[in-house]
């Protein structure tokens, strides 16, 4: 035995850790995006946007504001609702039906105000769900036909109000009318959370409770593998 299977071994565990870390989809790439993504003021966001130009992915955060809004049951000033319906397939789920209702509105902080192009807004949608879960036999006029009654479908909520804090995330970028607005671009979805960035990151793992543990600990047992293979190997030049 070597001290160089100590290593590959590590090596090894960061790799599965890695492919853990890729099978949390979409999500993940969102929770990355979210955390590295270099913070701006609205008021540079705004400059970028006038100034054109190849762009920048940048994160901003202010208070959410608009013009008009709707209400939910709870009498909520909404800017954005979206209902989505979905069958559990296997280990995944599968949309069946997702909606939305919007309105215009922006991220302000100060005098500054950027609009969010909220037509971009998909997997970087990250608050708190509204969630109910039944069988297909619950729901049977909006499950696709031949579906077992006894399938898992759970009904998504998810609520922007214009009494919350957003960060969001993308490209600064001029609408058809010459206005500032934030949206998806240079190959990157738009993010926006109403949460604190860690308590967002429990959101985008929720679906996946057990593998961030199995991350954790396959980064661990790499990291003290390879100090063991590289401390043997210096004891072994020592000798």
């Amino acid at each position: 035995m070597t001290p160089l299977l100590p290593i590959l071994a590590g090596l090894a565990s960061f790799a599965v850790g890695a492919a853990i870390l890729r099978s949390f989809g979409p999500g993940y790439r969102v929770g990355r995006l979210l955390a590295a993504t270099p913070a701006v003021t609205i008021g540079e966001a705004v400059e970028m946007a006038r100034a054109g130009g190849p762009g920048r992915y940048i994160k901003v955060s202010g208070r959410i504001d608009a013009e008009t809004d709707f209400e939910d049951d709870a009498h909520r000033p909404l800017v954005f609702r979206r209902t989505r319906l979905d069958l559990r397939v296997k280990k995944a789920w599968r949309s069946l039906d997702d909606q939305r209702e919007a309105v215009p509105f922006e991220v302000r902080e100060g005098l500054d105000g950027i609009a969010v192009h909220h037509e971009d807004l998909d997997a970087g949608l990250v608050v708190l769900p509204r969630e109910s879960v039944g069988t297909a036999a619950d729901a049977p006029d909006r499950v696709p036909e031949g579906t077992d009654p006894a399938a898992t479908v759970r009904l998504l909520v998810q609520l922007v109000s214009t009494v919350e804090h957003a960060i969001v995330v993308g490209v600064p970028t001029l609408d058809a009318s010459g206005n500032p607005q934030v949206g998806a671009g240079l190959g990157r979805p738009l993010i926006l959370t109403t949460l604190e960035t860690d308590e967002a990151m429990r959101v985008l793992a929720r679906d996946h409770a057990r593998r961030p543990l199995a991350v954790a600990g396959s980064l661990v047992v790499g990291l003290a593998l390879i100090v063991v293979g590289l401390g043997w190997a210096v004891a072994d030049a020592l000798l």
